[in-house]
Formats: structure tokens, sequence, C-alpha cells
């Protein structure tokens, strides 16, 4: 029988070789000096591949025979609760005997101590099976470990620091029924009206004279929303600026909500009722609540007024687990599609043979390849630069110079800031556009309940949708690349100039190529610095010359100031994306030739890819940013009739 783990040998790839194990598997193990931990770096390595093998055969046997099945039955809305059919709780029960809700709690709180990138890896192999059990299973582990690194952050979980153990954490008790698989949590950020736009949540947490919180109004959308403990956003301060858009983030606070409690006798008694359960295209196994607070009592997290900070840290992690969500329904997608088009004729020869067919195949596989290297970089180093801020706020430097440790967290934590917001977009955009060609390469019966390919496609839909819409990554991109050549011109510089130097002269021939394509990127980048400088000296127009230097350097409004880059923000986050997979795919074959193939195969696909996003960019957008600025939208702009245009 196969196994989604040990089957996909580009996975084993990177547990065997392509990740850098040692000073990860050295922080999460306290560098081997806790009394239960491995004695090397190898041994901990050997226990995640069993992990992984573990729940590779699980998914095989106990997941994806029934994906159909679950698919079908979906959730149910009974008595103001949403219930499991038998076969969804059977799988749902199975996992908790695997025990595995807790793997990167430390082992003193009942887990494993697995670091999380072993966790997002196993994310791939469980979506794999069917992603709305993994979505489901996410909330388990995932709000585990949030609380107790909100515990670590507000200060409030104590460590015994010659035994390298925790003694003490807040939401013990939250914690321990989620790792048991008593419970689970969920977050709640979306209402009606306030999607992306956190600004605008009306949500309200008040505080009365004994200092207790309570919590009241709508949250929609919310993700595994029966579960007992809620992460909620709330509004505890006023806006104080109401003409800046932003102001409304300060005002944010986070707080601990259980939405139940179990009486003695087994009873639940509802604090907040669930006001429905979506039905939806997709993620049938997921239970999608909407619920309404209506003072209920909750826990401050953290300091009032820090709940967009603190949603950050929970939405990055989310995002990168998007990233392995959607590789696992890439990943389905394709291996659905070829073994389908291996047995399928056509014209005297299976249909994997024909030209075309073959080319969504390969192209499926080497964007699949190039999402992997992107979601394992990205959770490598978020979770470094995790670590090594729990190394300084404990004092657990083992000599280490602090100032040493600090500067390794930013140099991790930038690198984790440019590649999770491309990984959430280019995972997302692809295990759609693979879920389509799936459903294509089956023909007629691919759309069709019967093959599993039409089921594919309505999960992959949500994508590009939670967590952040594509187009939220976009903009993320945009802002934080074109902000970073504004802050450091000289470096940007000197970039571009290293760039053509390599595209000219390096020896390595894939090298150069790679180069060829930073080329293109710093061209790009130059050619919306210069747009963006050229429509920003407009606005100075009427204003007095000794205010042209705080208005150029200084007062710039991404709104306002950024529309042409904003209008081409996906394709440069597309370009982007391409230009971080090649340099990740270059930095593996330097160190593992035969990872040189798969650069090249990539590479193939990304530089007319990268050229065809360049003249978008660089020729296309004018009339639509005239027609905006004009009040009009292109509908409204009169155009000739046929019949007129034929006179």
């Amino acid at each position: 029988m196969a196994n989604f783990y040990s089957d996909n040998a580009d996975l084993r790839y990177y547990i065997e070789k392509g990740i850098d194990w040692e000073p990860l598997v050295a922080l999460t193990e306290y560098n081997y000096r806790a009394e239960d931990a491995p004695e090397s770096c190898a041994e901990a390595v050997d226990f995640y591949k069993d992990v992984l093998e573990l729940i590779g055969d699980f998914v095989v046997r106990e997941i994806a025979p029934h994906s159909a099945e679950i698919d079908r039955e979906g959730v149910l809305f009974q008595d103001g609760e949403a219930v499991f059919p038998a076969r969804l709780q059977q799988i749902c029960d199975a996992l908790n005997d695997l025990e595995i809700h807790g793997m990167c709690l430390p082992r003193e709180l009942g887990g494993q101590n697995c670091p999380l990138l072993v966790y997002m890896l196993s994310a791939e192999v469980i979506a794999r099976g069917d992603v709305s059990v993994m979505t489901h299973h996410g909330f388990h582990n995932g709000i585990a470990m949030a609380l107790l690194v909100y515990s670590i952050n507000e200060g409030s979980t104590e460590i015994d620091r010659a035994n390298f153990r925790i003694t003490h954490t807040r939401f013990r008790e939250a914690i321990d029924e989620i790792a048991s698989g008593q419970a689970w949590g969920c977050m709640d950020i979306t209402e009606p009206d306030a999607g992306s736009d956190m600004a605008a949540l009306r949500c309200v947490g008040v505080q009365d004279e004994q200092g207790n919180w309570r919590v009241s109004g709508s949250k929609i959308f919310v993700t595994s929303g029966h579960g007992k403990y809620h992460l909620v956003i709330a509004r505890t301060e006023k806006v104080q600026d109401g003409d800046d858009p932003f102001a409304g983030l300060q005002g944010l606070s986070m707080f601990l909500v259980p939405t139940y409690q179990v009486d003695a006798d087994g009873v639940r008694r509802r604090i907040v009722p669930i006001d429905r359960v979506e039905e939806k295209l997709g993620h049938h196994s997921s239970a999608t609540c909407n619920l309404s607070f209506d003072n209920a009592p909750a826990q401050l997290i953290g300091k009032r007024g820090e709940g967009f900070k603190y949603m950050l840290t929970l939405m990055n992690n989310a995002r990168i687990g998007v990233g392995f969500e959607s590789l696992g329904l890439c990943e389905n997608a394709w291996q659905l599609a070829r073994d389908y088009a291996a047995v399928r004729h056509s014209m005297g020869k299976s249909i994997d043979k024909h030209e075309m067919i073959a080319d969504f195949l390969d192209e499926m596989e080497s964007d699949i390849q190039g999402i992997r290297a992107l979601a394992v970089s990205a959770a490598w180093h978020e979770e470094m630069s995790q670590k090594l801020g729990l190394q300084l706020r404990f004092d657990l430097l083992d000599g280490e110079d602090r100032e040493t440790v600090e500067r390794r967290k930013k140099r991790f934590s930038r690198r984790s800031r440019r590649f999770t917001p491309l990984l959430k977009y280019l995972a997302a955009e692809k295990a759609v556009q693979m879920a389509q060609r799936c459903v294509q390469i089956h023909g007629g019966v691919g759309y069709t309940t019967e093959y599993g390919a039409e089921k594919l496609l309505r999960d992959a839909m949500v994508f590009p949708i939670y967590e952040g819409t594509s187009q939220i990554q976009a903009l993320m991109v945009m802002k934080d690349t074109l902000m970073g050549v504004m802050k450091k011109p000289r470096a940007f510089v000197s970039r571009m100039a290293a760039a053509r130097w390599k595209a000219l002269s390096a020896r390595d021939s894939l090298e150069r190529r790679v180069a060829r394509i930073q080329v293109l990127v710093v061209g790009v980048l130059q050619h919306l610095m210069t747009r963006t400088a050229t429509d920003k000296f407009k606005t100075l127009q009427g204003e007095p010359i000794s205010a042209w230097p705080q208005r150029f350097l200084k007062d710039w409004d991404p709104k306002r100031d950024f529309a042409y880059a904003m209008l081409h923000a996906a394709r440069l986050t597309e370009l982007l994306a391409d230009e971080a997979v090649c340099e990740l795919l270059l930095e593996q074959a330097r160190r593992h030739p035969e990872r040189r193939a798969v650069l090249e195969r990539y590479l193939e696909r990304a530089e007319p890819r990268c050229r065809y996003l360049v003249d978008q960019i660089t020729s296309t957008g004018q009339g639509l940013l005239e027609r905006l600025a004009a009040g009009k939208s292109e509908a409204a702009v009169e155009r000739p009739t046929l019949a007129g245009a034929t006179a």
C-alpha cells in the first residue's frame, strides 16, 4: 500500500538533505541539554521521519479512501450545534488516537516537541488525503501553540532554566484539553462588512469595575467555530483619528473566549451561540460558523490595544499553513491527473503521451517542486526567528552575544516576511489552476463526482480567499518591496549591479539564467519607482517649494501614492515569487548536484513567464488609471457600436 510521505521523493529530499536541521533542532531541544532531549540532531530527525511515515500511512488508510463520503455528508447543524457525521467523527477520533494534536508542544505539556516545520510538512501529507480534514486538524495543534506563545510573550510563562522545562503557563488548562483532543480552538476575526479591512471591526471588549472583560458582537466565517476556545479580536479603544484608515487597528485587543462549558453531568452549556453553519462550495468536512457574542466572559491576552500585533503572529503561521495545505491539494491533483492520463487511451496511445497533456503534467510537477521549496524556506525562517526570540526572552543564550542573536533573529524574520506572502499567493493560485487542469485532463468524467477531480477544484477555490486574500498578499508584497527600495536606495543599486554582472559573467549557466531573472526584477522595480516618483511630483504642483522635501521624502501614503504599483501588484508578486523560487533552487543545486535538473526544469517555465509579466507591468494599465482618476469605470466609457465601427 502507498504511503503519502514515502512515495513523495521531492518531499523526502527536504527531510533527508534539503533542510538545515542542526540549528533548528538545537534551538528546539535547548542544545540537547533537557533530560528527555534526543542525544543528537540525527536522532531527532529520525524521529521526525517516523512521525511523517506514521501520518503518511494513516492518511492512505483512514482519510483518503473516505474523502468522497465525508464530502457528500458534510457537517450537520442540529439543535444549535455543528455535528460531525459518523465517518468524519471516526476520522477525528482516529487522529486523536495518534496523539499528534500536541506534536509541537513541549514534552512537559504533553507534546512531542517537534519543530513547527515538521507539523507543516505533515499538513501537506494530510491535505493530500483531504484538505478539509487538515483544516480542522490544524485548529488543534495551531491554537494550542498560539496560546503558549501568547503566554510567553506577555510574560505569564515560567521556565526552569536549570532543567529547560516550562513550569507554569497561563493557558495550561486550555492547552491540555486541546492537546488531548477533548477540545479545539479557532480564531474569530471576520465580521459582517469587515473582512480584510480590520480597522472596520465593530465587535467590542468592555471591562467592568472589577476588572473583568466581556465581549459582544458578531463574528462570521469562523473555521472550526464549534470549538471551545476562541481567539477573538475586539475593539477596546476608540478611534482617535477618523481620517486615518489605519487608526482603527490601534484600538483592537485580543481575547480568549470559551464559548461553552461542560457541566459535571456531561451536558454542554453554550455561552456563545452558533447562529449558523455555512453551506459552502467545498471544504464540506470543515465547519464554518457564524457566532453571536453577547457580554461573553473573556480573558484579555497581552495588553489592550495590541490585538492586531498578536493577530499577525497567528496569521503569519496560518498563511504558511495554507501554503502547505495548498501544496497537498496540488500534489493530489497532479497525481490524480497523471494516473488517469496513463490509463486513458485516445487516438492510439495513452493521453499522457499526447504533447499538450504531457506539457500540463510536466508544468504541474515543476510548479509543485517550486512551491515546496518556497514553503519549506518560509516555515524554516519563521520558526528560526520565533525560537531565537524565545532564546532572547528567557536569556538562554549559551554564552552567545545578545546582539549577535538579535541580528540573526532579524535576518531570519526578514526572510520570512519576504517568503510568506509570496508562498500564500503562489500556492493558493496554483492550487486552483492545478485542480482545474486535473478536471480538464479527466475530460467529461472530470465534471462528474465519480473521479474526485471536481471536488479538488471546489476545495481549492477558498485558498485565494481565506487567511488573507491573494490581493491582500500582493499589496503586502508590493508595499514591502517598494518601501524597501526607498529606504535603502544604495543597497538596491548594488543589487542591480550584482545581478547584471552575474548575468554576464557567472561561470555556471544556471546561475546566469537565475541572474537574468533578477535583472528583470530590478528593472521592473526601477520602472515602478520611477513612475511612482513621477506621479508623486505631480501632486506637489501648487505646493510651496519649501514643502517639497517633507512631502516627497517623508509623507508617503501607499493608498494614494502607489496607484500604478497597486494596479500591477499581483503581477509583481508573481514575478517576485518566480525569482525567489529560482534563487532557492539554485542554492539547493549548489549543495546537491541532483537538484540542478529541478532548477533547469523550473527555469524553462519561469523565464518566458517573467518576460511576459515584465511586458505587462511596463506597458499596460495607463488607460484604466486615467478612467479611475476621472471617476469613470471602464463600463461607463462610451464605446462605438458594431454598426458604427463598420460605418
